[in-house]
Order: structure tokens, then sequence, then C-alpha cells
């Protein structure tokens, strides 16, 4: 049984954003300060990453815990609609592999920042995450991941 009704809990759940969410938002104020340029949401790749950087040829993904199944203390499979839930994340993972996969075969390199890397007890600083992206942006190698 659900803590709250049925129209608050839409209510809350219609307030979660997939686009533009305040991780996102600091990783694209990191990267511009450092004077990196982008773009954001770009259809015409597979998975619609959050950010892209054409001159490194490389796209980041923001990733929330919850939605797609980290392993982390900030995610915890929710005690109501245990099967509703299970079939949404791993859709959401499945859809991450194949978007992925289909980036790679088109020659991105590809980050993940995990939202557990910006909040919560195991939150790195700032700085470290962003030197992270910008030494990964300047080397070779084809993934990271925060």
């Amino acid at each position: 049984m659900d803590i709250v009704d049925k129209s608050t809990r839409s209510r809350m759940m219609s307030g979660i954003r997939g686009k533009n969410t305040k991780p996102e938002i600091l990783i694209r104020s990191l990267l511009h300060r450092r004077g990196y340029r982008f773009r954001i949401h770009d259809r015409k790749l597979p998975g619609k990453p959050d950010i892209v950087l054409p001159k490194y040829r490389a796209v980041i993904f923001i990733n929330g815990c919850f939605w797609h199944g980290h392993k982390c203390n900030l995610f915890k499979m929710p005690s109501t609609r245990t099967e509703f839930w299970e079939n949404k994340i791993n859709t959401n993972r499945l859809n991450d592999e194949r978007s992925i996969r289909a980036l790679q075969a088109e020659g991105w390199r590809i980050a993940i920042v995990w939202e557990c890397a910006m909040k919560g007890p195991k939150k790195k600083d700032e700085t470290c995450i962003i030197d992270s992206i910008s030494i990964w942006l300047r080397g070779e190698n084809k993934n990271l991941e925060i």
C-alpha cells in the first residue's frame, strides 16, 4: 500500500524531470566554466545523450540512480508494485545498453556520470568530477564512468 493517495502520487511523479535535472545542469555549468562547448539532448544520436561534445566525438549521460537501477546507496526497489518497477528499470537498462552500443558503433566516446557521484554520502567533490571529465575528454579512453 502506498503511503500517499493516488492523486498526490501522480502529482509527485509528474514533477520528476527527464531533462535539465539538477545534476545535468551542474555538469553543464562545470564544463562551460572550463571552456567546453557542447550541445544538449541531440535527437539525432541514439539515446539522446544529455551532453554532446562533437569536437571530442564524446557524449555524456547523467543517469539518475533510481531510474537506471544503479547498484548504490541511492537505489532501492520500491516495495509496492515491484513487478512494474522491475520491468520499468530493466527496460531503461536495456535501452541504455542499446544506445551505448549504437553510439560506439558510430565512433562516439561515452561517459556516464551517476547521480550518487553528485549527492548522498559518497558524493565526490565537483572539482574532482570535472577534472576526471576533462582528462577523459583530452585523452584516448573510449569510456568513463563516475
